[in-house]
């Protein structure tokens, strides 16, 4: 049980930065339909795969770590911008999903070696 902890840790993490973010979202009254338009968006990053297994990680690991849609949020709430805090809270829902359903940060060596597990 306690080899598997970790894994399970992560996914909580996950259903917690995916539970966050859509209530912050919709607390604030963005609405359904930018939130249906962008939250498959950084998927679109597989796109860099086209090109080899180097590319493809970093496009993919760039649009699925969490640092630049937390940048992108806290100027969003510091400058005032909404667009800018919609699209950072719907960038984190979709990183929350993909983190409790287990696809994690990719490794080049093939594309379902992730940080989280083999998928």
């Amino acid at each position: 049980m306690l080899d598997r902890l970790p894994h399970l840790l992560l996914r909580l993490e996950g259903l917690a930065v995916l539970a966050a973010a859509v209530v912050l979202y919709f607390h604030k009254d963005f609405g359904w339909i930018l939130f249906i338009a962008l939250i498959l968006a950084p998927d679109l990053s597989f796109i860099g795969y086209a090109f080899g297994p180097n590319v493809g990680t970093i496009a993919y690991n760039s649009l699925h770590t969490e640092i630049l849609p937390v940048a992108l949020g806290t100027l969003g709430v510091v400058a005032d911008s909404t667009a800018a805090t919609k699209v950072a809270l719907i960038w984190l829902a979709h990183i929350g999903a993909d983190r409790l359903l287990g696809y994690g940060l990719k490794y080049p060596t093939a594309f379902r070696d992730t940080h989280l597990s083999r998928v």
